[in-house]
């Protein structure tokens, strides 16, 4: 999924190559790793886990992206792009509202994976908020247990993945 969510960014919208890119919650960096490949100018990953940051750089061998750990707060300027897997906001009410607070006011265009289920919620919290959602693909993962709540060694979860223009900058 990361790779149709990076290859669409990149040739069918240009928010990739010559731009500058954060991945918000990089985790193992999979998605700010392949901006780099496409050709970013500038990449950023951050995330609060300093294992999956570490991991995340020693995957970037040869490549070009900065790694932050840290919250999302510690992030200053301004991105063209930025690519996000936030946590769902199912189990902790709305979490992927900070991540979707703080991609609105960093960057031009924003790329954001969410479960399907919530879209409607999401539709109208990004029209509150200025902002404009375009469904860019639909598709179910499989999420692996990590997480004392999981109670399956693996599950499908519908998700979309979402491409939204903040109206105000």
């Amino acid at each position: 999924m990361a790779a149709e969510i990076l290859f669409n960014a990149c040739y069918s919208y240009g928010d990739i190559e010559g731009r500058s890119v954060v991945d918000l919650g990089t985790g193992t960096g999979r998605l700010a790793i392949g901006a780099a490949i496409l050709g970013a100018e500038y990449t950023v990953g951050v995330d609060v886990d300093p294992d999956a940051v570490e991991i995340a750089w020693k995957n970037c061998k040869g490549l070009d992206v900065d790694w932050v750990v840290g919250n999302l707060t510690v992030l200053r300027g301004k991105f063209e792009t930025v690519l996000m897997n936030p946590p769902f906001g199912t189990k902790q009410p709305h979490a992927d509202i900070h991540f979707l607070e703080t991609a609105l006011k960093l960057g031009r265009v924003v790329y954001s994976i969410h479960k399907s289920s919530t879209k409607q919620f999401v539709e109208s919290w990004l029209k509150a908020h200025d902002a404009v959602l375009e469904t860019v693909m639909a598709t179910r993962i499989w999420v692996n247990h990590q997480f004392h709540f999981h109670r399956k060694s693996t599950y499908p979860v519908e998700v979309e993945v979402y491409r939204i223009l903040p109206t105000k900058t």
